[in-house]
Formats: structure tokens, C-alpha cells, sequence
């Protein structure tokens, strides 16, 4: 796999970058600049309003009903005023340190979904793949009102994310608003082990692949260079196009992202961030080969593909090297960053929106694609339906002296193409997209 050109590329080698919903933030390196601003915002604490915290304070411990421990009053403090900020800035204490940490290398417990706050409710950004939340069918969009007998309104994500997970084989009962339905509906889950298998493979025809990415992991560019070398060799040599699937992917490590969308370019930036302080501003650039050899790609999107999956269809779109098709996209266009306290606990704190090579922010605005198609379910024809008569169905009909009947070839292809049409309405467009621009490309060569 080729390196990355990056931009301030010596601080990045002891970092993990991170861009998703639900516990996940950007780590980045603390550098002098950070602590000097740290140390300038002390120099100007507002004295009234901290005069008025500890007013506040003081009131709690002598007047409230109950005695309340002086830690977690700070920490209760702490998390209302990052609450406060935006949906993804939060107080992480030791143990959501610990699993947020857990939670990039691929293995983590609990159902499987990437959420956010909306309203006051857990909203569902995407379910991830193979696991239990999506074998439920839990959906992007789903607004997540009570799990199990306990109201969400009013909880931080930081304690529904905790209800949620639990050990292994227990069960918990979602309450869902879904859009389109009258009534909120309730799914049992039972909780596992989530193992997510961040790249998944397969030829649809032959010459055309399929790849769909889950999840960005730090070796998801890694395993794509894999299995495109794999459909390669079982066609012989090259792919006359690819299918790359994002939908209800919910983001990642942003340095996969980067390396996947420089799979596929060969110059020219793919994305960049900026904030308020030096080390957010952040410039990433394609290096030169392109895995696929020019050959035309497709970009599968919808409204549960965010962050990470946002930067790769936003780059390959704004360079015109990739066709983007689906429903247009969740809209998560800030990085946080990952601030470790002395406590073993930590900040996530937003520091910088990102933009697109073109200086589009994706932030609450999502990624529109090229052709906007929403998911169809469609029903297998009338078997009383009458196939039209050919030529080649007549009785002693002539041959056409070429040997082997083209119908009979194409009899395999045809029944998977018409299983995908049923399955999967938008890979099936997506494919014949990717057929056209194959014959397209193929004759103005």
C-alpha cells in the first residue's frame, strides 16, 4: 500500500484519528500551542460566574436532600457544560476512556449501532453490519425513545451508551420512533461481542467488483488493496469497474478514510480541517496510482453513511473520479479531539470542521450525490405473466452458426442479476451505471 502524503505528518505517526458518532472523537497530539492557550483562557477566568459556581456548590452540599459526593458533582459540572457545546463534545471518565480505546481496534460488547442525540432521544446514525442491532433490524433515522422500561429524555449519551452495553447474551428492548410508521415499535436485541469485519468483497459480473467498507479501521486501506488484488487475479488481470458500498457506515479512523479515497486518486487534496487553534488545521493529499487503473467507480451512499464515509465520497466526488449515488448523507462534518485529564479520564472536545477538496463543510449538510435514489423493494413478476416469444424459443428454429447460444451463457448472470434486483434495488442500478461508463470509456479510448 503507498504512504500518505500528509501535512504535518511527524505529529501524526504517535496519533489515532477518529471521526464517528457515538464515543468517538479525533485523538490528536497535545502540542505547546494547546497548552499556551490553556494557559492564556486561565489568565481570563470569568471571576463572577466562577464566584456563582461555587455559590451554586456550596447550596448542593448543604441543602440537598441527600449528601452528594464532591467528585461526582465536579464531574456531573463537567459533563453539562461539554452537553452543553454540541451533540459530540463529552466528559469521558476512566471507564469510557478505556472503551473508546477498545472500541477503534475492531472488538467491542454491546448491539452494534453508531448513535447521537437529537432532541433529547439516541438517534440511530447507522447500524453496523453482521451485527445484533442490524440482524433486528434497527435502521439509520431510528429515534431510540425508552430502552428497556427507562425514559431517554433527559439522559446524556454517555449513559444511554451505557445501558446499552452490557455483558454478552443479555437482552434489552428499544423503543423506536420510525419514520413512515404511526406507532413506536419495540425490538428485543441481545447483546454479543461486536466483531466488525471492516471490508467485504465480491465480483457481481465478471469485470465488475463490489466493495463494501463497514466501518473505517486503521487497516481498512490495507484490507481494500486486498481485496481488490483478489477480484483482480480472479478476472484475470484488471476490473472494467468497481462498486464501492458506504452506506450505513458511520465513520471511523479518518486516516483510513484518507488512505482509501488515495487508493483511488492520484493527485490533489482530499480533505482538510480547520479550528481555532494550529494543531487543527490539517491538510491530507493523494500520492500518485490509482489501484483500480482509471477504471470508472460508483460510490453507494445514504443518510446512515457519516464522517469518514462523507470525506471519501466528498474527495472522490470533487475530483470527478467517482459517480455517487444513493440518498444524501448524515451530515458530520466536526472532528473532535481526544484531550487525556490526569485522571485517567479524558475530554472530547470539538475542535475543527472539516472540509471537502473543493472548500465544501459537510457539517449538518451532508454529501448530495451525483444521482439521488432512494432504497426500492420490488416483487417477482406474475408467474401467470406471458415471456415474450423469440426467435431462438421456435421449434427447428435456424441456427445462427456461432455454436453455443449467447441466451445460454448468460443464463447464470441473468438469474444473480435478477436476485440482486430484488435484494438490493440500488446496487442493481449502481452496476448498470458502471456498465455504461465502462462501454463509454472503452470507446473514447
Amino acid at each position: 500500500m503507498r504512504r500518505m502524503d500528509i501535512t504535518m505528518k511527524p505529529r501524526l505517526h504517535s496519533t489515532l484519528l477518529l471521526i464517528t458518532g457515538l464515543m468517538t472523537g479525533v485523538f490528536v497530539s497535545i502540542g505547546h500551542g494547546v497548552f499556551a492557550e490553556r494557559d492564556a483562557a486561565r489568565a481570563t477566568l470569568p471571576v463572577e460566574e466562577l464566584r456563582t459556581f461555587s455559590d451554586v456548590f456550596g447550596r448542593i452540599k448543604n441543602d440537598y436532600v441527600v449528601d452528594v459526593d464532591d467528585k461526582e458533582l465536579i464531574e456531573n459540572a463537567i459533563r453539562g457544560m461539554l452537553s452543553g457545546l454540541d451533540p459530540h463534545s463529552a466528559y469521558l471518565d476512566s471507564e469510557q476512556f478505556t472503551e473508546l480505546q477498545v472500541g477503534t481496534t475492531g472488538q467491542f460488547g454491546g448491539l452494534g449501532i453508531e448513535v447521537g442525540m437529537e432532541n433529547g432521544f439516541v438517534k440511530v446514525i447507522a447500524p453496523i453490519d453482521d451485527t445484533p442491532a442490524q440482524r433486528a433490524g434497527v435502521k439509520a433515522g431510528d429515534l431510540v425513545i425508552r430502552l428497556d422500561d427507562t425514559p431517554v429524555k433527559g439522559m446524556t449519551l454517555g449513559d444511554a451508551v451505557k445501558i446499552m452495553r452490557g455483558k454478552p447474551g443479555t437482552d434489552i428492548m428499544l423503543t423506536i420512533v420510525r419514520d413512515g410508521l404511526d406507532a413506536p415499535i419495540k425490538i428485543s436485541i441481545t447483546r454479543d461481542i461486536i466483531k466488525v469485519k471492516s471490508v467485504k468483497s465480491r465480483m457481481l459480473e465478471p469485470g465488475y467488483g463490489y466493495l463494501r467498507i463497514s466501518q473505517f479501521q486503521s487497516k481498512s486501506a490495507d484490507n481494500l488493496v486486498d481485496a481488490i488484488n483478489k477480484m483482480k487475479k480472479e478476472n484475470k488481470g484488471s476490473l472494467d469497474g468497481l462498486v464501492l458500498d458506504l452506506r450505513n457506515n458511520p465513520g471511523g479512523v479518518l486516516n483510513g478514510a484518507v488512505a482509501v479515497s488515495d487508493a483511488f486518486l492520484t493527485k490533489g487534496m482530499i480533505v482538510y480541517t480547520e479550528g481555532r487553534i494550529a494543531d487543527s488545521s490539517l491538510r491530507f493529499n493523494a500520492t500518485p496510482d490509482d489501484i483500480i487503473d482509471g477504471a470508472p467507480l460508483v460510490v453507494l451512499v445514504n443518510q446512515g453513511s457519516a464522517s469518514a464515509s462523507e470525506i471519501v465520497a466528498g474527495a472522490l466526488q470533487d475530483h470527478k473520479r467517482a459517480i455517487i449515488i444513493g440518498a444524501k448523507t448524515f451530515g458530520k462534518g466536526s472532528v473532535q479531539t481526544i484531550l487525556p485529564l490526569s485522571s485517567d479520564s479524558a475530554l472530547k472536545l470539538t475542535t475543527a470542521r472539516y472540509y471537502t477538496p473543493s472548500g465544501r463543510s459537510i457539517q449538518a449538510e451532508g454529501i448530495t450525490p451525483d444521482i439521488e435514489l432512494e432504497p426500492l423493494e420490488l416483487s417477482s413478476k406474475d408467474k401467470n405473466d406471458i415471456t415474450p416469444l423469440k426467435e431462438s424459443d421456435l421449434s427447428r428454429h435456424l441456427d445462427n452458426g456461432n455454436g453455443e447460444h449467447e441466451d445460454d451463457k448468460n443464463d447464470k448472470k441473468d438469474v444473480d442479476t435478477e436476485q440482486m434486483l430484488k435484494d438490493d434495488y440500488m446496487l442493481y442500478e449502481a452496476l448498470n451505471l458502471l456498465k455504461g461508463l465502462a462501454i463509454l470509456q472503452a470507446r473514447i479510448q
